[in-house]
């Protein structure tokens, strides 16, 4: 694939930026429509909390196997039946008729988004092979995630406002379809030379993990944190992680092979990741809800507020990924922890939501850290592992996004119910929520620095050449070179 013509390798990063963008912009334009969503299904916070976890936690257990499933029998095929199944997903949550059927259909986009951004990933990894192209083109990628933040908002205020928030979810139809047939069209097949077999143990496994977390800490302010049901969930993600923890050592091409985590930029890469993408998520619904239901304001209106953070998102991601072709990944990601521990401190610390001033510069300090953070994750994930591994390393980054924003939405949303019990006062029972987010940004600035050094750069050369002993034979010219 790394033979294709230049326009060809555009049309292939178009392609998986499309991929990326319905994706992005299903969650932006979701969180804009909660309160709407929220009043007429006469949902509880918690079941606000399941619109968008039921989605992240089958996204987050199924990517990894989506991404060696691509690596396996093609990628091209894998991208298009999840671009099908996306867009056939949104278009049952826009006739949802009750909550209970919304969440159903959101996990059905969930295994169809499954199969889009690892796989996209690895399209991109295996199309522009020159280190220094392909950061400049996860820098695009990244880019896109600005377009739907500032985007999703206001196509969701104004969708909302004028037509209903079952609207929202059309936006993916004819971009998930013009998606799917470009690709049909123009993405060449591509697979894993050596291709990982599936391991069926390893994801029940980690799927019972994250399900009764996600349960457990949703559930659990109502229920009550000594209650049987949330002591078996725990109970029962202790147990899964621990046989995980034994059994995958012992297979010869595990699920998650643990051999991937000996590089300390991968690993630092993967718990700066659930650390950014958990700040984001819980910033957003902390947003979303105080803007509409706490200051009155629409959801067009309240799309607008958040536009400065869309906008420095939009706008950050493109420079840290040429940033990070240049200079390497420390320096976008001491920029991200640095804004966004300040930005989550504003709130924490100084009750910024009191001053619009303030909360605005809350909110272009964490767009700024945002958008620094996305490139230096996704490319420290796929730089130095085999080429052939690069749907699965995609996948565990991918993973990692998305098990953080499924956190951040399950923790953020269990202090804020238990702080509103009883009639409590929003802004006050926030101020945890935010200190939470504060520790996050500064996670990041630690994480970030401790593994981007000489020695962790150390630790990805040995762990590749591990991954990878035998470099592949030398290119002769004893035949013609292969065709784009």
């Amino acid at each position: 694939m790394h033979d294709l013509s230049h326009r060809r390798r555009m049309l292939v990063l178009a392609i998986c930026c499309m991929s990326l963008l319905i994706v992005s912009l299903d969650n932006t334009v979701l969180n804009v429509a909660l309160p709407s969503m929220r009043r007429e299904l006469d949902a509880s916070v918690a079941g606000m909390q399941w619109t968008i976890d039921a989605y992240t936690l089958v996204l987050a257990s199924l990517l990894i196997l989506a991404g060696s499933t691509a690596d396996r029998i093609g990628r091209r095929k894998v991208f298009s039946v999840g671009l099908a199944l996306f867009t056939a997903g949104s278009l049952l949550c826009s006739l949802a008729p009750s909550l209970g059927w919304l969440v159903v259909f959101r996990m059905v986009q969930a295994v169809g988004g499954s199969m889009l951004n690892p796989v996209a990933m690895s399209l991109i990894t295996n199309t522009f092979t020159d280190p220094r192209e392909r950061a400049r083109a996860i820098g695009v990628w990244g880019a896109v995630v600005g377009v739907s933040m500032a985007a999703g908002p206001l196509i969701g205020g104004l969708l909302v406002d004028s037509v209903g928030w079952r609207s929202i979810f059309w936006v993916n139809l004819p971009v998930g379809l013009v998606a799917l047939a470009l690709t049909l069209r123009y993405v060449p097949e591509s697979r894993a030379e050596h291709p990982r077999r599936s391991d069926p143990v390893g994801q029940v496994l980690v799927m019972a993990v994250l399900a009764a977390v996600t349960y457990g800490i949703i559930e659990a302010p109502a229920a009550g944190w000594h209650s049987p049901p949330i002591l078996a969930c725990a109970v029962v993600a202790a147990g899964a992680l621990a046989a995980l923890l034994v059994y995958e050592p012992r297979r010869a091409q595990p699920l998650v092979d643990p051999r991937f985590f000996r590089s300390a930029p991968f690993s630092g890469a993967t718990v700066i990741a659930v650390s950014a993408f958990a700040a984001l998520s819980g910033f957003l619904f902390l947003n979303t809800l105080y803007l509409q239901d706490v200051r009155g304001l629409s959801a067009l209106h309240a799309g607008l507020y958040m536009l400065p953070m869309a906008a420095l998102t939009a706008l950050c991601a493109p420079l840290s990924g040429r940033l990070v072709g240049a200079r390497g990944p420390r320096l976008p990601l001491l920029v991200a922890g640095i804004a966004m521990a300040a930005s989550g401190l504003l709130f924490a610390a100084f009750s910024a939501e009191a001053s619009t001033p303030l909360m605005f510069a809350g909110y272009v300090l964490f767009g700024l850290g945002f958008g620094m953070v996305n490139a230096p994750i996704t490319n420290t994930a796929v730089s130095g592992m085999p080429r052939a591994q690069a749907g699965v390393a995609a996948a565990i980054a991918s993973t990692s996004r998305q098990t953080g924003g499924m956190l951040g939405v399950a923790v953020i949303g269990a202090v804020l119910a238990a702080g509103t019990a009883g009639g409590g006062d929003f802004a006050a029972a926030t101020r945890p929520a935010w200190w939470i987010i504060t520790g996050c940004g500064l996670l990041v600035l630690a994480v970030g620095f401790a593994t981007s050094g000489p020695w962790a750069m150390t630790t990805a050369h040995r762990t590749a050449a591990a991954l990878n002993p035998t470099p592949p034979p030398t290119l002769t010219r004893t035949a013609p070179p292969p065709t784009a």
